[in-house]
């Protein structure tokens, strides 16, 4: 026991010892560091303090370079703006030199301009004098002058005012007309090259349609199977198609008469069924006749789909797809309505082009201006008003719909499209070989015509030539005058302009002839 207390009496000693002699050795590491530390930071004061000097000179260098520069830019600008100051006074003195010559010559002008007034007024005074006297010799002449003519200068003046308007109105007409002829030749010179262009671009087609329909047969013993006993199936047919059927001695032919081209297919595609099935009773027929009714609704919306894809119109309501499907089996004055309709289409839309204006828009119009004559019941309305309320029916564009309603001038027109549908369904209708017209109707217009132009005074006789395109008028030339014939070819196309419906234009020609004969006895 008392060895183990003195052995750690002992360690307890050994280890206070070490830790006095740990803390004496490292109190003299500490200070020998601490002396290398000062050394070391004098060194880096010193430095420093080198740097900064150095750092010092060169900024002030810098500063005194700056103000030598500065000083130099300044003393030029001064030099600049002092030369400023001399050329200024310089241009001064110069319009004060000006100013003072002007102001001399202004003198000198005045005193001219007085002597110059002084000269006026008394030419005035003369003047004057000499008008006082000129107004009584004119008194006095005027005084002669009715005198001798047995007039008043009232009257006098009432006649040759009268006189004076005669004249000034035969010349003002024709001057008028040939303001017109000459603004027709120069306006109409781009409109002609335009108007051939959409033309020759556009290919016409002649499509002449009738009103009845050779139905043909294999033999004439099939006649006797579509009459049937007592003629009652050729009785259906007529009840279920609305056509007559003409059965008559033409060899191996019937013949379906109806004004209705759509009419008309119904019956001929019917019968075409029942003669290849050989089944031909009432009830056979009205199956038929319904089911071909059915597929040629299909057929005539796929015609106008086809119809409005070709042209590149798009966005139609399906009514007015299914009523361009049923131009196709419409006529107008034999030509067929659906051809005349995309014609019209294709020259509306490259007249627009080259006008620089819509062409798709114009083609929309031009395509639908007809739809009115393809009505679903019959109105009373005219084709353009009609078709211009369906298609402001079915949300078409208020130009279109004012292009349609006024092709025939039965609305104002209000867009620029609309004298360009007109102009383009006129030249369809008008080309040759588009349109037929019956015989009687055509007499009728070439009469209308001789009539119009022979109810003027002095006209002795009148002939409609060209098929209708020129109308000329013979006066008689001590009623009428040179002047008045022009007037009257004039008010004679302006009266036909309004009062007549025609397809392309009407010449006027009138002709005076003035003969001077003698016998020689």
């Amino acid at each position: 026991m008392d060895s183990t207390i003195i052995y750690i009496i002992i360690g307890v000693a050994a280890l206070v010892v070490g830790v006095i002699l740990g803390k004496i050795i490292f109190a003299k590491n500490t200070e020998k560091q601490l002396q290398e530390a000062e050394i070391q930071a004098q060194k880096i004061i010193a430095e420093s303090q080198l740097k900064a000097d150095t750092y010092k000179k060169e900024r002030e260098l810098e500063a005194k370079e700056r103000f030598v520069q500065l000083k130099a830019d300044h003393e030029r600008e001064v030099l600049q703006r002092t030369q400023k100051v001399v050329e200024s006074e310089n241009r001064i003195k110069q319009k004060e030199q000006s100013l003072n010559s002007k102001e001399g010559n202004l003198e000198k002008q005045l005193k001219e301009n007085d002597a110059i007034k002084e000269n006026l007024n008394k030419q005035i005074e003369v003047v004057s004098i000499k008008r006082t006297e000129l107004e009584k010799h004119q008194e006095e002449h005027i005084r002669r002058l009715e005198k001798v003519a047995g007039l008043s200068a009232e009257d006098a003046k009432t006649q040759l005012i009268e006189s004076l308007k005669q004249e000034a109105h035969s010349k003002a007409l024709v001057l008028q007309q040939e303001i017109i002829e000459e603004a027709k030749q120069k306006a109409s010179k781009e409109a002609r090259k335009i108007v051939i262009q959409t033309i020759q671009r556009t290919a016409a087609e002649t499509a002449i349609e009738n009103s009845i329909t050779v139905f043909n047969l294999e033999s004439d013993e099939i006649k006797g199977s579509i009459i049937g006993r007592e003629g009652r199936n050729i009785r259906a047919i007529e009840a279920a198609t609305g056509v007559d059927l003409i059965v008559d001695d033409t060899p191996e032919a019937i013949v379906l008469s109806s004004f209705d081209p759509l009419r008309r297919e119904v019956a001929r595609l019917s019968l075409q069924r029942l003669v290849s099935d050989g089944r031909i009773h009432p009830a056979r027929i009205e199956e038929v006749v319904e089911k071909t009714k059915r597929q040629l609704d299909d057929q005539v919306m796929e015609i106008g789909e086809r119809t409005v894809i070709e042209l590149g119109v798009h966005g139609l309501h399906k009514e007015l797809v299914r009523m361009v499907g049923r131009m196709r089996f419409r006529s107008s004055y034999g030509q067929n309505l659906l051809m005349h309709s995309r014609e019209t289409a294709n020259l509306c839309g490259i007249m627009a082009a080259e006008l620089g204006m819509n062409p798709k828009l114009a083609k929309r119009a031009g395509l639908l201006h007809d739809i009115g004559k393809v009505p679903d019941e019959e109105t009373e309305l005219s084709h353009a008003l009609l078709g211009a309320k369906l298609a402001e029916k079915y949300g078409e564009n208020p130009a279109v719909v004012n292009a349609i309603g006024a092709h025939h001038d039965e609305m104002e027109m209000q867009y620029v499209i609309s004298p360009i549908i007109q102009a383009c369904d006129a030249i369809s209708g008008a080309r040759p070989g588009a349109r037929r017209e019956i015989m009687q109707q055509y007499i009728q217009r070439i009469k209308d015509l001789e009539n119009m132009a022979m109810a003027y005074n002095g006209v002795e006789k009148a002939y409609a030539i060209q098929a209708g395109r020129e109308l000329r008028v013979i006066v008689e030339a001590e009623k009428v005058t040179d002047s008045d014939s022009d007037k009257l070819s004039f008010e004679i196309a302006q009266k036909i302009q309004t009062e007549m419906t025609f397809p392309g234009q009407i010449k006027v020609t009138v002709i005076r002839e003035k003969r001077a004969i003698n016998i020689a006895r």
